[in-house]
Parts: C-alpha cells; sequence; structure tokens
C-alpha cells in the first residue's frame, strides 16, 4: 500500500506564515510596533502658528554651529538638533531610546520617519515660548525637505554657509589635531563632503527662492551680519 503526504501541509504553512509570521516581520526597525501604527504628531498647531523655521545647512566645519548660537542670542530662536535629539532621546533610557541606541550602534539609519516624529515632538514642546525655530543640519537630502513641510510646517528660509572643499578640509585637519580621532583624516574627510554635496546640492537647487547662500570663507562677524539681514527680512514679511 502507498502512502502519499497530505497536500494540505503547504498551505498549512502559507497560512502560518501569512497570518502568523509576516506581521512579525512588517515592524520598525526602531519601535517595533507595526509600521501602520506610527504616526507623526498632529502638527496642526504648527503649521497654524506663524512661528517662522529656518533650516541651517552647510558641510561639516562651516562654522553652523557658531552662527546658530549667535543667531539664539540675538532672536531668542529654539536651535534644534536631530543629532542632540536622537542623543537626548538614547540617554533618557526609554524603551524608544534603547531600540535608537541599538539601531546606530549597529551602523544602521534610522527612518525618515522617526527622524521627523522627534523634531516635530521637539517642536510642539517649544511652541508655546518659541520665537522661531533654527533646524541644524536638516534636511540632508531633498526628499527629508519636502518629508519636512508635509509634515511638519513649511521652511521660510533656508541659510547656506558655503565654502571651498579646500577650506573646510584645512578646517578640519586642524579640529582633528585636537580631537584625536583616527576617521579625521584627509581622504576621509573628502569623502564626507562629497557626500554632503551630491545630497545638499539638489536641496538647494529645489529651495532656491528661499535660500541665503553666506560665504563661510569671511569672519564670523562679516557672516553674522548676512544672517541678521536674511533673518530680520524674514520676520518683517511673516
Amino acid at each position: 500500500m502507498k502512502f502519499t503526504r497530505p497536500r494540505f501541509r503547504c498551505r498549512l504553512i502559507q497560512f502560518t506564515f501569512i497570518y502568523h509570521i509576516l506581521p512579525l516581520l512588517l515592524v520598525d526597525p526602531v519601535f517595533k510596533i507595526p509600521i501602520q501604527d506610527f504616526e507623526i504628531p498632529d502638527t496642526s498647531a504648527l503649521k497654524n502658528s506663524k512661528v517662522p523655521i529656518i533650516w541651517v545647512l552647510g558641510g561639516p566645519g562651516s562654522g553652523k554651529g557658531t552662527q546658530c548660537d549667535r543667531i539664539v542670542e540675538k532672536y531668542g530662536f529654539t536651535h534644534i538638533s536631530t543629532g542632540d535629539l536622537l542623543r537626548a532621546d538614547v540617554a533618557s533610557g526609554s524603551e524608544r531610546g534603547k531600540a535608537l541606541e541599538k539601531v546606530m550602534k549597529e551602523g544602521q539609519l534610522v527612518s525618515m520617519k522617526v527622524v521627523l516624529g522627534l523634531l516635530a515632538e521637539k517642536m510642539l514642546n517649544e511652541l508655546s515660548n518659541s520665537k522661531g525655530y533654527l533646524i541644524d543640519g536638516y534636511p540632508r537630502e531633498l526628499a527629508q525637505g519636502q518629508a519636512f513641510e508635509k509634515s511638519i510646517g513649511l521652511c521660510g528660509l533656508v541659510l547656506y554657509f558655503e565654502a571651498s572643499d579646500d577650506t573646510l578640509v584645512k578646517r578640519l585637519l586642524h579640529r582633528a589635531l585636537s580631537s584625536g580621532r583616527e576617521d579625521d583624516n584627509e581622504e576621509t574627510i573628502k569623502k564626507r563632503l562629497n557626500t554632503f554635496h551630491t545630497h545638499n546640492d539638489p536641496i538647494v537647487q529645489a529651495y532656491a527662492s528661499k535660500t541665503k547662500k553666506i560665504s563661510a570663507e569671511d569672519t564670523p562677524e562679516i557672516i553674522f551680519a548676512q544672517v541678521v539681514e536674511a533673518i530680520d527680512a524674514l520676520i518683517s514679511n511673516n
């Protein structure tokens, strides 16, 4: 007598995969919750407010941080760095922070949606007291900028601090003397700059009408004078 395997086995495996295993795969790598359940906070309050939003762009070594400090001192704006937001969330020890730490330690990129969520949370928390937002080093590519404006609010001004690669390389090599970081060598720095230009140039082109290009080759005082001119114009038209 010849025995055959039951035909329903493959269908049973297929059923098990679709209804029990597949849902476990469709989760955000950071939050371990279904992707469709993660939502960026309601930002209608931000969109309806007249609080100006400024993106601050510039290559590594362009002096963005120095200028942001001066802007905060003069205008009382809220300075937000996505890197600082991620580090603060990790330092909080929350479940989300622990998950973020794991993702970053593994060298993975934190999803755009997660970063936008962190930005939205911070901006909403500061809305009642903020006179303006400085979004430092974000967006890093055009798609991020478009997603930001769709999910959070319109950017009123893009401050782009530009300097030649030679200048930026010299500054970063000088900085490396005190940092002692092995990756602060000329070859690595040039690769970072190349990556920056590849992703940043499309942003500047797409937002040309909102972009104020400022030479980062000048002294901090001359640079800041141009920053003030651009921000004052934004405020007067807001």
